[in-house]
């Protein structure tokens, strides 16, 4: 993993994390990526295995790859995860100078949210 860099996953994340890459037929390995648009500018989008970039975070037996030119724009961040009956999905919990919608699943950081872009 790249030396400095600070995602974080909490337990139930990485628990998840570790379930959906076991169910995708690819134990251990999970993708992380953002997409612009949203609620905010980047929306998280998470899928099994290794389809490309570096590790960024290990917790559980499981490592979260990112591609290698997002690693700033996910330093200081927090990967959640919450379930109910009605479902779940992982949520951001944003650091400092990161702006999270209501969502959870979309971020900001600084001036650069949807209020500064409209």
């Amino acid at each position: 993993m790249p030396k400095g860099h600070s995602l974080r996953l909490s337990a139930s994340a990485a628990a998840e994390l570790g379930r959906q890459a076991a169910v995708a037929g690819t134990p251990g390995l999970v993708h992380l990526d953002l997409v612009e648009g949203g609620c905010e500018r980047w929306t998280i989008r998470v899928r099994p295995g290794h389809l490309a970039g570096v590790p960024i975070a290990r917790a559980d037996g499981v490592t979260l790859y990112a591609p290698a030119e997002q690693l700033e724009l996910l330093t200081g961040l927090t990967l959640d995860y919450r379930g109910d009956l009605s479902g779940g999905g992982f949520l951001v919990l944003p650091g400092e100078g990161v702006v999270s919608c209501a969502c959870g699943s979309a971020f900001s950081r600084g001036k650069e949210g949807r209020q500064a872009t409209q």
